[in-house]
């Protein structure tokens, strides 16, 4: 398999450290051995890799620059998707890694532990189990917002340390209408168009909402 390269992760950010760098590298050859054996990502996909899942998850980051000592959950992670993008580029930020099916956990561990991320935590869980708080909560299109919210509710810290409030960060993409006004959740849409200019991102979103 011929080894792609994160140039499109480096076209949007700019200002990642060598060590940065050398961990966005290290993902394509441990996804596609974990891939493989564990399929965590659509096998046409994995070509895909950094356009369709690093920097998708990284669209997040666009929006919302996480600080020093937050704490965000990552719910349906699967294969660590959004939580190990935005774990190597938020170093100083906690990332709680949760999926219901233990051999996409595995994944998550394994490539975490290659990577040396300190700041990941993964956990073969439901995300109703939880119990801590956190400052965000984010996650890539699991199920229906109606759905997807009573499982993380009241799972917020009360201090807020960034500029924005403490909330869900979501990624979706299509037609949101209905789905919004079926939660009675008060989303605010911000499009992927808006920082990449890449034709994947041109209907997809991270859909916000504060808590």
């Amino acid at each position: 398999m011929t080894q792609v390269k994160p140039d499109i992760v480096y076209k949007y950010f700019k200002d990642l450290s060598p060590e940065q760098k050398t961990q966005f590298e290290k993902l394509f050859e441990l996804y596609s051995f974990w891939n493989a054996q564990i399929n965590v990502i659509s096998r046409k996909d994995i070509e895909e890799l950094y356009e369709r899942h690093i920097l998708h998850s990284l669209a997040i980051a666009k929006f919302c620059s996480f600080k020093k000592g937050e704490k965000v959950l990552d719910v349906g992670t699967g294969g660590g998707f959004p939580g190990i993008p935005l774990a190597i580029l938020f170093p100083e930020t906690q990332f709680h890694l949760v999926d219901s099916i233990g051999k996409k956990i595995k994944v998550v561990t394994e490539v975490a532990q290659a990577l040396g991320l300190k700041n990941v935590k993964a956990s073969h869980s439901r995300a109703e189990q939880i119990t801590d708080k956190y400052n965000f909560v984010v996650s890539r299109a699991v199920t229906r917002l109606a759905d997807f919210y009573p499982w993380v509710r009241g799972k917020f810290a009360k201090e807020n340390l960034n500029a924005i409030q403490n909330g869900i960060l979501y990624l979706k993409g299509g037609d949101l209408t209905e789905e919004i006004k079926e939660s009675k959740l008060k989303a605010e849409l911000y499009p992927l168009s808006d920082y990449f200019e890449e034709e994947f991102f041109d209907t997809k979103y991270v859909v916000y909402i504060p808590q």
